[in-house]
């Protein structure tokens, strides 16, 4: 294994042309909850092929980037103190890695290091050993290599992780309810092949949910359900919304809340996760859907969309209650803060080219330490016309304020946009693990351009 080098994913001829419309269907098929590769015994070993395949995606035989040869591949659950072992096989014809996006383990070794590569034909067996500590929740999985992030992703390598326990903040009632994964994954179209090279973050592209489109969703009237609303794509945001019904916040970012909260409508940007509970609708369809939404003069108008259609019927149930407390969390805010830093984005006047503090990101640049078991503040200036969205590798970070309004402390974050000419201050606690990691934007396109920092913390 070697560090990353500059290379860009090959591609046919069709790969320059502008992609088809955005494909629609009429909910035809109920929602398909992933496979799941599930921990035994302290332990989750799995093998993973990454191969270029053809898959039945949208009624259509598509040429994809895959996992074990499908779009949409097995969900990884385990729980808290589990080891993982993955055997890793590159079947491309370009270097890849991967990331287990959101997850506090090592950055370093054979763990969740982003800097190295698998090179065409190598196999390379992956080991992570996940902490007590690791908090329940949903996660996801997906390539890092620079340069190669949003194609590879944008091609359909993108699968989630859950993270056992959310239930034992549950009342009883509530435990063992029907849970669904609505992981939500695009795909711009060109032919018979999905787009992975030239990509335009505003060009038409077809939202589906654990890889179908349109699935339906069932539920009885009354009935508690848990969602786990993850957007597992490259590039684009959801505003997604139920009409009607309330989800109801247990956990972001594979955080739990300490509090739940309940929301007509969710702006959930590339790399962001929401557990939620839902309380079946009065007998009768409705829609989820996801509503327009302009990330900034500089940035793209995304346009309202049908995600699933929810189907409520069969015997009605009385509604749970639902809990307020939840869980305990993290508060930053009265720790004593080790140092201070401000993290710039910036880009070109095209929109080609991203910066973090006027830098482009270099491998082999340390651009930020930080010391174990301290707790640093950081400003994160947008200095752009768009909004982008701040992600850190290995530690979660708790919102103190966006624009200079003191923001409610749920739980921490990995995930969080900042809006266009705008600031977010955020503390971060780094904690069990020394080494090399990353900060970037989350729109890949961007990190991919240079919008990615390495953050090295010391011993």
């Amino acid at each position: 294994m070697s560090a990353l080098g500059h290379q860009k994913l090959s591609t046919g001829p069709l790969q320059s042309v502008s992609p088809s419309p955005a494909l629609t269907a009429r909910a035809t098929q109920d929602l398909r909850d992933p496979a799941q590769i599930v921990s035994r015994n302290g332990l989750l070993r799995t093998r993973i092929v990454v191969e270029r395949k053809k898959v039945r995606l949208a009624g259509r035989d598509l040429w994809a980037l895959t996992y074990n040869g499908m779009y949409m591949p097995p969900t990884l659950r385990l729980r808290p103190g589990d080891r993982m072992e993955i055997s890793f096989e590159n079947k491309l014809d370009h270097q890849t890695n991967l990331h287990v996006h959101g997850m506090h383990v090592s950055p370093v070794g054979h763990a969740d290091n982003i800097f190295l590569k698998v090179e065409p034909g190598k196999t390379f067996t992956y080991e992570y050993t996940f902490p007590k500590s690791l908090e329940p929740g949903t996660y996801w999985y997906h390539p890092h290599p620079h340069t190669l992030s949003a194609p590879q992703t944008a091609g359909g390598m993108s699968g989630l992780i859950v993270v056992d326990g959310l239930d034992r903040y549950l009342p009883a009632p509530l435990r063992g309810i029907t849970e669904h994964a609505v992981a939500l994954k695009d795909f711009q179209l060109v032919g018979d092949q999905i787009k992975t090279s030239h990509l335009k973050i505003g060009a038409p592209t077809t939202r589906t949910v654990n890889g179908q489109l349109n699935p339906r969703i069932r539920i009885r009237p009354g009935e508690t359900q848990l969602w786990r609303l993850a957007n597992i794509g490259a590039n684009i945001f959801y505003k997604v919304t139920l009409p009607g019904t309330k989800f109801h916040i247990v956990a972001q970012d594979g955080y739990p809340v300490n509090r739940v909260y309940s929301v007509d409508s969710m702006v959930i940007p590339a790399g962001a996760r929401y557990d939620v509970l839902v309380q079946g609708p009065k007998a009768g369809v409705s829609e989820l859907r996801t509503l327009p939404y302009n990330s900034g003069k500089a940035g793209n108008q995304f346009p309202e969309a049908t995600l699933a259609t929810v189907q409520s019927g069969g015997e009605p149930m009385r509604p749970a209650a639902l809990p307020t407390a939840f869980a305990p969390v993290d508060d930053l805010s009265k720790e004593p803060v080790a140092a201070r830093k401000t993290v710039i984005f910036t880009e070109n006047k095209a929109g080609t080219l991203f910066y973090i503090n006027h830098k482009q990101f270099d491998h082999n640049r340390i651009d930020f330490r930080a010391k174990l078991h301290t707790v640093q503040e950081w400003t994160i200036k947008n200095d752009s016309d768009e909004v982008h969205s701040f992600h850190i590798h290995t530690n979660d970070f708790q919102v103190l304020s966006i624009n200079g309004k003191p923001q409610v402390n749920y739980g921490l974050r990995d995930t969080v946009d900042v809006p266009p000419r705008g600031n977010m201050v955020v503390r971060i606690r780094f904690l069990d693990y020394p080494g090399k990691t990353v900060l970037h934007c989350h729109i890949l396109n961007h990190e991919d351009e240079g919008m990615m920092a390495v953050l090295q913390i010391d011993k």
